[in-house]
């Protein structure tokens, strides 16, 4: 996963990532299903078009999304929801900006 992150002008923290990079970005639920008893019974990763969402995966609490693509300049928004064996559902977003480096 990269390491270098920016607030972008709405207050949101982005993730820097070349567009010739495939990287596995990883959404932890651990702290959120701990709360609630509960644990992931399906999940749904979508990424803004122009960004490609290779294979995404539950392992344990969190949900692994693997990420290619991108146009330089253009931050895109990689949404994950859950579904609980609970009946919760719930929604997580990280945005990913694209810069050459």
């Amino acid at each position: 996963m990269t390491d270098t992150y920016v607030v972008n002008a709405s207050g949101k923290a982005t993730i820097i990532k070349d567009s010739r990079e495939v990287l596995d970005y990883v959404f932890d639920w651990t702290a959120y299903l701990a709360d609630a008893g509960d644990t992931i019974v399906s999940k749904a990763v979508t990424a803004d078009v122009g960004l490609t969402l290779d294979s995404s995966a539950i392992i344990g609490s969190m949900v692994s999304a693997f990420v290619s693509g991108g146009s330089t300049g253009t931050t895109y928004k990689l949404l994950c929801q859950i579904v609980t064996a609970g009946g919760r559902t719930a929604d997580r977003s990280i945005f990913i900006k694209i810069a050459d480096r």
